[in-house]
């Protein structure tokens, strides 16, 4: 396990506007779920074992979800067609709904099965 400094330094050197986005979902996860973990994995900055996951692309930030276990109109809440993980794009922080993110953060916390997170 790897700690928060990483998290904090993996942000940093990110380009505007990407290190905004990512401070403020970083922000929203550790606030909606209480005692979330953090660390880095995969390369980013992964929460709640793994359940979540931040990253800043080139053109925008992929805030990642853990879908296993939830159903298929759950799983349609999401981007992009992994089998594991689905995302929600960013392109700028006035793109962040706030009340959304909230409610699919609490979704997943609650329903996803994550083997890795365990």
């Amino acid at each position: 396990m790897k700690s928060i400094k990483e998290v904090d330094e993996y942000i940093e050197k990110q380009k505007s506007p990407q290190k905004e986005i990512l401070k403020k979902l970083r922000k929203l996860i550790l606030k909606t779920i209480p005692k979330c973990d953090e660390k880095m994995a995969w390369g980013v900055p992964v929460f709640r074992g793994g359940k979540f996951y931040i990253v800043g692309l080139k053109e925008c930030v992929h805030i990642g979800f853990a879908i296993k276990g939830l159903t298929k109109e759950e799983i349609s809440l999401f981007e992009g067609n992994g089998k594991t993980m689905r995302h929600i794009k960013i392109h700028s922080v006035d793109d962040i709904d706030e009340k959304k993110l909230i409610k699919l953060l609490k979704l997943v916390d609650k329903k996803s099965v994550c083997e890795s997170c365990k």
